[in-house]
């Protein structure tokens, strides 16, 4: 049995959702009986990133090991299942983790889910289809909303469709924003088929203005992007407050960075388009007075 015990953890992971480097202040925006487990669910996720990270600072962590890692993680994903003995040296995730799957009746595949996106992190590089993408964010993106959902009490189907949109087109977003930092990472999330449709090839990435027809295979990706934020748009209706605010300021913020695309004539290339603080209240207040 682990030394630790499940209050113990629950407070360690609650600890790590208030300080990590990131800001993290969905666990203090959620109703106060589940934010334990807000927070267990944002250990795990934080704990699996962090293996999986390019980290310039540490050169010996090899693909090799953050896969390893990886596995490792997965394998305590077993034990939570069957009920076998936990790690010492990260049950004060699993403890917690296992206690809010029980609670809250949580598919544990969700979180293998979330791990093979990581794993894939490490070793893809390019997509070929925009179908590679989209199932890349099933995997990524749609787990957390989900999961979102299962803890605020709604396990129905056409929420979860709607949630799924809006993770996949904010994560979308993220890398269309995001264009230039990840090439300079070795890695393209514009579908090949659409870079050869418009006649590119990688070394236009090198151009420090976008072409014309870079501009327009953003375009593409930018209006099917829309096209999947606006079949999400609905679902903050269907949610009490403070989700209901939370999910529509993330709504409105995914489309802002579509807008700002938009506006520098989408090219990424030479210049990444940030949402400002200016932004992020005027958003608050634009998710709040909304209807």
């Amino acid at each position: 049995m682990p030394q630790i015990s499940l209050e113990q953890a629950y407070a360690r992971c609650e600890e790590l959702s208030r300080t990590h480097y990131e800001n993290f202040p969905v666990a203090r925006l959620v109703p106060k009986k589940i934010r334990p487990h807000v927070s267990a669910v944002y250990a795990f996720a934080r704990s699996a990133d962090d293996i999986a990270d390019e980290s310039p600072d540490d050169p010996a962590l090899t693909n090799e090991i953050r896969l390893q890692g990886l596995a490792r993680m997965n394998a305590q994903l077993d034990a939570v299942e069957s009920g076998a003995p936990l790690d010492e040296d990260s049950a004060w995730i699993f403890l917690p983790l296992k206690d809010t799957v029980e609670k809250f009746k949580i598919p544990v595949q969700l979180f293998r889910d979330l791990l093979s996106a990581f794993a894939q992190d490490v070793t893809v590089k390019r997509y070929e289809t925009f179908a590679d993408v989209r199932d890349y964010c099933r995997r990524s993106a749609d787990p957390v909303g989900r999961l979102v959902l299962l803890l605020h009490g709604f396990n129905d189907e056409r929420r979860f469709a709607m949630s799924d949109s809006i993770c996949t087109a904010l994560q979308l977003a993220n890398f269309w924003q995001d264009v230039a930092v990840d090439w300079k990472k070795n890695r393209i999330y514009i579908p090949q088929e659409d870079l050869r449709r418009e006649g590119l090839t990688e070394a236009d990435f090198e151009n420090p203005q976008a072409s014309d027809a870079f501009k327009r295979c953003m375009k593409f990706q930018v209006d099917r992007t829309q096209a999947l934020f606006d079949e999400g748009r609905a679902l903050p209706g269907m949610l009490p407050f403070p989700l209901s605010i939370e999910i529509r300021a993330t709504w409105f913020g995914g489309a802002t960075i579509l807008r700002k695309i938009e506006a520098q004539n989408y090219d990424t290339l030479k210049g990444r388009p940030a949402i400002t603080t200016f932004d992020k209240i005027r958003l608050l207040i634009k998710a709040i007075v909304a209807k």
